[in-house]
């Protein structure tokens, strides 16, 4: 069978305000101390019995606040016809005041209204029957036990429901500037790890292919070549992660600023790419469609063609198979700068070097932080199965506001 349900512990302080109000009581009524005669013949032990039930009551006021003035209302009934005790009106008073705490939201804000209501009862009532001003005391007095409590539980609730409110509003901006801040972190690790495989992963590539034969090649003059390269290599890719210390610095470092690679500078990444391409037979030609005078592309764009081409010509010189490799660069009107890297695709045993296999993450990620477009995989033509990298890069306002 389930369980009965039962009522929370008391919290602390109400024990000790019914306990205070019931030795209080007692005291006073075994001192005879009472507001007014009895009514209607009521003994007046039938007050010690509605200050014990109001006392009682006082151990609901956080848990059951509308059942413990329940309670009290009719405790409070009882003492008045036996004479009353003070303190049994002053703990009532503090059940109308915990009723408006800590009930729910409706009937919050009905006791308040319902406090007003009998107080201008108990002053219109016996206004008529008497036709006493003195009556209009009776009313004074009820307004006092009721609507004073009740007002001023309503003005705490306010109080703490805005505090409540200002905390949670508090705690979401927190919230939002950590996930901001995540974000951020996010987005600088993923432009990071984008400029580290871009600018190093090439050079790292061709050491790698060109140490293989070094080793496989007994012809002095051809050991000699690929030794040359791979100095030049590590030269250049120890230049390129000096650059990119310089992006991790402090902005108050006198370290020169990282550059910023451009298309201007794709002749000497393409004859970089033709010396590493050497030993695998691909032969890279550009073909450069864009309209002579026009107008600048946004550095953001320049700068993730430059990156598409780099990783594309490494990718060839790690996968492809002997031939031509065509580069193509074309915008027209205002339409996006459009990148196409094709290479013969051929079935090899594995890659000529390793790879950490992110290159094709990382340049989706730069062409969405644009808002263009990028397919890659192999096509089938006339002229057999190639391996194409086409992307659209947007050269509108917004292209120059992202960073990829």
């Amino acid at each position: 069978m389930p369980s009965s349900p039962h009522l929370p512990r008391p919290h602390r302080h109400d024990v000790l305000i019914g306990l205070g109000g019931l030795l209080g009581g007692i005291l006073m009524w075994a001192l005879g101390v009472h507001n007014t005669p009895s009514y209607y013949g009521t003994p007046r032990w039938l007050g010690l019995v509605a200050l014990f039930a109001i006392s009682a009551a006082e151990l609901l006021r956080r848990s059951r606040p509308l059942i413990g003035l329940g309670v009290g209302t009719a405790a409070l009934g009882v003492d008045v016809l036996s004479g009353g005790l003070a303190t049994t009106m002053l703990m009532y008073t503090d059940l109308i005041y915990a009723a408006v705490m800590y009930s729910g939201p409706v009937a919050a804000r009905r006791i308040p209204r319902i406090c007003w209501l009998l107080s201008g009862l108990a002053t219109v009532v016996p206004l008529a029957i008497y036709n006493d001003p003195l009556a209009l005391l009776s009313g004074a007095f009820v307004a006092l036990l009721t609507v004073t409590p009740a007002w001023t539980g309503s003005v705490v609730r306010n109080h703490r429901d805005e505090a409540a409110a200002a905390r949670l509003e508090v705690e979401r901006v927190a919230l939002l500037a950590e996930l901001d801040r995540r974000e951020a972190v996010a987005s600088e690790r993923s432009r990071m790890a984008r400029e580290l495989h871009d600018m190093v992963a090439n050079h790292l590539s061709a050491i790698a292919i060109h140490s293989s034969a070094a080793l496989s090649l007994k012809d002095p003059a051809a050991t000699d070549e690929a030794l040359g390269v791979i100095r030049e290599n590590s030269v250049r890719g120890l230049a390129e992660m000096r650059r990119l210390i310089g992006l991790l610095r402090d902005p108050g470092d006198t370290a020169e600023p990282a550059a910023i690679s451009t298309l201007d500078a794709l002749d000497t990444l393409l004859e970089q790419a033709r010396t590493n391409a050497r030993p695998g037979g691909q032969d890279i030609v550009l073909c450069d469609e864009r309209p002579a005078g026009a107008a600048p592309l946004p550095a953001p764009v320049e700068l993730a063609a430059y990156r598409i081409v780099q990783e594309s010509l490494t990718n060839a010189l790690k996968h492809a198979a002997p031939g031509r490799v065509d580069v193509t660069l074309a915008h027209r009107a205002d339409g996006p700068l459009e990148v196409s890297v094709i290479s013969p695709y051929g079935d090899r045993e594995g890659p000529r070097a390793p790879g950490s296999g992110t290159g094709l993450i990382g340049m989706r990620e730069r062409v969405s932080l644009l808002g263009g477009t990028l397919d890659a995989g192999p096509v089938t033509g006339s002229g057999g199965t190639v391996w194409q990298v086409r992307a659209a890069l947007p050269r509108g306002d917004e292209s120059a506001q992202s960073v990829p």
